[in-house]
């Protein structure tokens, strides 16, 4: 499962690294060292960003697109150098889409901590010495939404319009919401919760013991190696992407069936298998191992309530009209956990629902439905 680049190199990562094509990225460079939510600081912080539309001469259409885990900033154009997949949310970003770019300026950076332009572990140090790799700083989501205010100062953005996101976006807007109330115009929350829960930190601990437990992780410091720890982000995808995903889907796309010309009961694969083989194959090409370990700690991290007072007391500093949305079918991030919020954020109403068999993923997939909820926030 190597990682091969266009001109046949193999490497240890799938990061975009220096001397890539930037593809549609512009960069923001960080005046000054960010002081860390866990202690000490990090310098020489870069977030890699994407824009659609244009910018209103007063600042007032921009709108904030906040990815998850595997996500990146490029949420809406073809594949092409520089970006190994098409956008992730192509149908709602563009002239005459929910988020029409022909009125709104629409901004995605890749989170601080992520593979794809943002520093993060296959980046290098700012002191010359090597890559980051395992010497990397422990993230939480709040110091994502630090940095991403620090890119909002240098657009000249002191109030998002709307801030979106879903899953650890969904996470990272809603401390947009709590930590930045007065630039925040309006709040969309999907498929996500106020704090992990212990179930979603059992299901990605067991995905980092994947990583950590493959020979070439080397402690994190195998970037500038000829192998990295493949084999373990293919294992903790292929777990992770199960619970993504619904039963009844799994069972009406595949049942028992063995995959062609392959035999079960003789070391052959069934369908289900290939299918997950297929996704995992697929992150290792364009994810980093050490960036999956970095953003997950981060969302077991999560708790929007930690040193507010509680959870109700935190969620009353939202300002923006806010809906929030779950997947009927989603077994990750359930329905009582949008619920939840929906009640103690002021003036959200009630958890809306994404009706979908595809489980968490959902809210990636019915573009149709959250199209529905960007229009009824932005008019």
């Amino acid at each position: 499962m190597d990682t091969v680049t266009a001109t046949g190199q193999v490497r240890a990562t799938g990061a975009w690294r220096e001397g890539d094509p930037p593809g549609r990225r512009l960069w923001h460079q960080a005046a000054r060292p960010l002081r860390l939510e866990g202690g000490g600081e990090l310098p020489g912080l870069r977030l890699a960003f994407e824009t659609w539309g244009r910018l209103a001469p007063d600042a007032s259409n921009a709108v904030l697109v906040l990815h998850a885990l595997t996500g990146d900033s490029h949420v809406a154009g073809p594949a092409g150098p520089g970006h190994p997949t098409p956008g992730w949310w192509e149908p709602l970003v563009g002239p005459g889409r929910p988020l029409d770019t022909d009125r709104w300026f629409v901004v995605a950076p890749n989170v601080l901590g992520g593979c794809q332009g943002s520093t993060g572990p296959a980046s290098p140090r700012p002191d010359g010495r090597g890559t980051w790799g395992g010497a990397f700083p422990f993230l939480t989501q709040r110091d994502q939404v630090a940095a991403e205010a620090g890119l909002a100062d240098a657009l000249g953005i002191d109030r998002w319009a709307l801030v979106v996101g879903g899953s650890m976006g969904g996470m990272r807007a809603v401390e947009w919401a709590v930590s930045y109330p007065e630039r925040t115009g309006a709040l969309l929350l999907l498929a996500t919760t106020a704090a992990a829960s212990a179930e979603q930190i059992a299901w990605a601990g067991v995905q980092l013991r994947a990583i950590r437990a493959d020979p070439h992780w080397q402690g994190g410091d195998y970037h500038d190696t000829a192998h990295g720890p493949l084999t373990g982000l293919g294992l903790a995808r292929r777990l992770a992407h199960v619970t993504y995903r619904s039963e009844p889907e799994l069972a009406t796309r595949f049942g028992r069936a063995p995959q062609a010309t392959e035999n079960p009961w003789q070391g052959g694969r069934y369908q289900v298998d290939s299918y997950l083989d297929h996704h995992a194959a697929k992150l290792v090409r364009r994810f980093d191992a050490a960036s999956y370990v970095v953003l997950t700690e981060a969302m077991n991290a999560h708790d929007v309530a930690r040193s507010r007072g509680g959870l109700p007391s935190a969620l009353s500093r939202v300002t923006a009209p806010t809906l929030v949305a779950g997947v009927d079918s989603d077994r990750l991030y359930p329905l009582a956990q949008q619920q939840r919020l929906a009640a103690l954020i002021p003036g959200a109403d009630r958890a809306r629902v994404l009706e979908s068999p595809y489980g968490h993923d959902g809210f990636l997939i019915e573009t149709e439905q959250v199209g529905s909820l960007v229009a009824e926030l932005l008019g």
